[in-house]
């Protein structure tokens, strides 16, 4: 009878454990940009913050969905995936609005061609995507990064539906996609390297990267994740690391003057 009770006892807490950790996966990833949000609303300045790492997780996760349709893994990841996209594209909004709002001056950039009749925003006609390159991701509104997500999208989902039989292609997919996320830090940890200092970047959105991927790549291990996925997260907190040992060396050793004001934001740091 004791025996029969303390079985369901930790049936109970194993699947309790599960639930946790599964919902850890999929809103754990949103939490770290919870203070980074709040510090740009609260300064109206982007400059620390590199929004290709917006681009880079945008670009991750639509291929984790289309490499999905191939090879299935665990429902939580793709949850996370859903949610990760709709948190990027609010994080790209914000540092958009901020921009534009503090470069009264910059002239206006457009992904697609438009006919908009906006006084604001003059932008004039083009043929498809013919636009700078040299200001790829650097558009001045936020319809135009919504356009170029939905045209990788609908260009990644047709070669993906043309090739799903093919078992190299889906890998290669699988790969590209954990490979890519893996990469997240690099354009914040560029972008630091650039300003010769961590100023603008939220510390605590670094931490929990670290704490967040350390966990993910566990939760790989422990679920028998493709192997792609679990290799590309002990990458991705190498990376981690790297930014917070930029965090200790740039506090140590200051490479220009720290500043207590509110900046214009660069385009180039976005």
């Amino acid at each position: 009878m004791e025996d029969e009770l303390l079985q369901q006892v930790g049936h109970v807490l194993n699947e309790l454990v599960s639930w946790l950790a599964a919902g850890a996966m999929v809103f754990g990833g949103v939490v770290p940009y919870i203070p980074q949000y709040r510090d740009i609303r609260r300064t109206q300045n982007a400059q620390g913050f590199s929004t290709y790492v917006c681009l880079v997780l945008l670009v991750a996760n639509i291929l984790r969905i289309l490499f999905r349709f191939g090879r299935y893994f665990e429902t939580p990841l793709l949850w996370q995936s859903i949610i990760m996209i709709v948190t990027m594209l609010v994080m790209l909004n914000l540092c958009t609005n901020v921009r534009v709002s503090t470069e009264l001056n910059t002239k206006r950039r457009s992904f697609l061609a438009t006919d908009s009749k906006d006084e604001e925003i003059k932008v004039p006609k083009k043929l498809f995507l013919d636009f700078d390159w040299n200001y790829f991701w650097l558009w001045s509104r936020f319809v135009d990064y919504v356009q170029c997500v939905l045209t990788f999208t609908a260009v990644a989902g047709y070669i993906t539906y043309l090739l799903l039989d093919s078992t190299l292609y889906v890998e290669t997919l699988g790969f590209l996609a954990v490979f890519t996320e893996a990469m997240l830090g690099t354009p914040q940890l560029y972008c630091n390297y650039q300003n010769k200092s961590t100023e603008g970047m939220s510390i605590k959105m670094v931490c929990m990267w670290t704490s967040g991927d350390t966990f993910k790549t566990g939760y790989f291990l422990l679920t028998q994740a493709p192997m792609q996925f679990w290799i590309c997260g002990l990458l991705q907190v190498c990376v981690d690391f790297a930014i917070l040992f930029q965090v200790y060396y740039y506090g140590r050793y200051p490479q220009k003057p720290v500043s207590h004001t509110v900046h214009t934001t660069s385009a180039k740091a976005l």
